[in-house]
């Protein structure tokens, strides 16, 4: 028997073309180079439009950046971006020195490409990263394009040496007071007046703080106008130009593959080229501000005017986290402290600039001094003999202080702050008592209308919430007692009952907190069972509070029956009935004659 089969015609796959680009890259400012990255842009633009299988997507071109590292190149990090997003399968690169000179950027920009399918095609080296020897081969011409970049760099530097040597600087010398005329520095006139002063305000014993307050204030800015500040006074205070003289090589790089700029503190020689240009600071001034500023350094902040320093300044040292403590100074809002007195305490640096979790607690100046004077053996504080005596303090833990002696030995003693305890009079406590009283924080967990509001009479205590499940009602309930932990045999009460007599006595149908917070100012309770309200009016109320009877639930024919089931399937035993004898005959020799409930 014949079959027949029906044969689908079939739409032929047509290939996805390629997404090819190219990078181009040169490393300094020259006419050539120029020619040279036009050259690439338009080289690699139409060799990848001519081929029939590649999408053209572009040309990523770097000027004037080194190859060394890939992070200031925007280009080439664009470049890599589009990778990541998909956009590109191909890149071609003239060769591995213009795609980086550093080994390690190299391999793991390329692996990374690789990783997520992009190949990369050097032509000079005729290198593809897909192919199984292309890494291989990559590592080591890599090698030779990092070695080819240090000794360029390596050349470069020994002719800026070189020129060092002959006085020749590397670049245009930049100072604030100059300008560059082309062949020499030439003193600006309005800027050389401000040098003069920064240098003549610090022979006059100014700090360099001061002389920023003084220009601020005056509106005085830098050439970018700005606001001079501490660091730029120092700039202007230690260079040498200002004397007419150069100093060469003041500053190195490190390293060609980095390129971190580093002072020049004797790694390697300087060239000092004197008679350069007109002087704005005589030599020897400049000298002897150098020798000021290094004796000022050595003296640390007591060499600072501007600072409100003591004798304990830089002396009292934190051991949980190794800053100097710091003196804080606050107004003392106490009743009993006088007009604008100060409290001057000595806080951990890390605290008080907020950069820091440090434990160690405050230490008040009057603690200070009078431990001092105790560990000194003087009557007084002697700053004298501190200064002479003590090489510095320091705290291992709240509540000690170390002291270090200058003829080497230590001695750590305690103290106790008791700045709170003193402040606490017995006015300032009546004073925070009335508030709390008037004041109280409504919503806060565990606080309500009645918080600070009751108090015993027999204590003095103030009332406090409990809560406890109530069985009879099956829910909690709210009871006020007495706070106090001694025997107090004031009664407390239950939280509703109290509303109850409250309602009665400001004629309310219902409680309402803040009628009740309106009108009554306290209520004080005695032994008597007795309630006051005092009234903010002035008036007193009181009211006799009697226990209500206990609630219980009534006898239901169900719970009788449950009741009846239960003694039946548990009979007294002889044992039994012996315990109930004895515990009815305990219940009668503690109550007396009035054992039995009165009918």
């Amino acid at each position: 028997m014949r079959t027949i089969e029906k044969i689908e015609p079939t739409v032929p796959q047509i290939a996805r073309k390629k997404r090819v680009a190219a990078y181009a890259r040169v490393s300094m400012e020259t006419d050539r180079l120029n020619h040279s990255l036009s050259a690439q842009i338009s080289y690699y633009s139409e060799f990848i439009q001519k081929n029939p299988e590649w999408e053209y997507v572009g040309v990523y071109a770097d000027s004037f950046i080194s190859g060394t590292s890939t992070k200031n190149r925007a280009e080439f990090q664009r470049m890599i971006a589009d990778c990541e997003a998909g956009k590109i399968d191909i890149i071609l690169a003239k060769s591995i020195s213009r795609f980086a000179r550093n080994t390690v950027d190299l391999l793991e920009t390329v692996r990374h490409l690789k990783n997520i399918g992009v190949e990369v095609r050097f032509e000079k080296e005729g290198i593809s990263s897909t192919s199984s020897s292309g890494e291989i081969m990559l590592s080591i011409l890599a090698s030779f394009a990092q070695e080819e970049s240090i000794s360029i760099s390596n050349n470069v530097k020994w002719g800026v040496r070189k020129r060092f040597e002959q006085g020749i600087p590397n670049n245009i010398p930049r100072a604030y007071g100059y300008q560059w005329d082309g062949e020499k520095l030439v003193i600006v006139p309005k800027e050389a007046s401000v040098v003069k002063r920064i240098f003549q305000n610090f022979l006059d014993g100014k700090s360099r703080l001061e002389t920023e307050r003084e220009f601020a204030a005056e509106g005085i800015t830098t050439r970018a106008g700005c606001r001079w500040e501490d660091s730029n006074i120092r700039v202007v205070l230690t260079n040498i130009t200002y004397t007419g003289n150069l100093l060469l090589q003041k500053e190195y790089i490190e390293s060609p593959l980095t390129h971190k700029k580093k002072k020049n503190r004797g790694e390697l020689p300087q060239y000092f080229v004197s008679n350069t240009h007109e002087a704005i600071i005589d030599k020897e001034t400049f000298d002897y501000v150098q020798s000021e500023m290094a004796r000022r350094k050595e003296l640390g902040p007591l060499a600072n005017k501007s600072l409100n320093i003591t004798c304990f300044t830089g002396k009292i040292k934190c051991e949980k986290c190794g800053k100097s403590m710091m003196r804080t100074t606050r107004t003392n809002k106490a009743e009993n402290s006088q007009l604008d007195e100060k409290l001057v305490s000595w806080m951990c640096g890390t605290r008080k600039s907020g950069n820091g979790n440090c434990t160690t607690k405050e230490i008040p100046e009057r603690i200070l001094f009078q431990i001092c004077s105790e560990v000194l053996e003087t009557k007084d504080f002697d700053e004298e003999m501190f200064n002479e005596r003590v090489n510095y303090i320091s705290v291992p833990a709240n509540g000690e202080l170390t002291f270090h002696f200058k003829n080497g030995s230590e001695k750590t003693v305690a103290w106790i702050n008791t700045s709170k305890k003193d402040a606490w009079t017995e006015k300032q406590r009546a004073k925070m008592s009335d508030y709390r009283r008037n004041h109280p924080p409504l919503g806060k967990k565990g606080v309500s209308c009645f918080t600070t509001k009751i108090k015993c009479c027999q204590c003095g205590a103030n009332y406090r919430r409990f809560s406890q499940m109530n069985k009879m009602l099956g829910k909690k309930m709210g009871y006020w007692r007495c706070s106090s932990v001694s025997d107090c045999t004031v009664p407390g009460f239950r939280e509703d009952y109290l509303k109850n007599i409250i309602c009665d006595v400001l004629n309310l149908d219902t409680f309402d907190e803040h009628i009740f917070l309106e009108r009554i100012d306290r209520i004080t309770v005695d032994t008597a069972n007795l309630l006051t309200f005092f009234m903010k009016d002035g008036s007193r109320i009181i009211r006799e509070w009697k226990k209500p009877k206990k609630q219980c639930a009534s006898w239901t024919e169900e719970r009788k029956a449950e009741q009846s089931k239960r003694l039946k399937d548990k009979p007294y035993t002889p044992e039994m009935r012996k315990i109930m004898s004895e515990r009815m005959k305990q219940i009668r020799r503690e109550r007396g004659n009035q054992w039995r409930k009165e009918q």
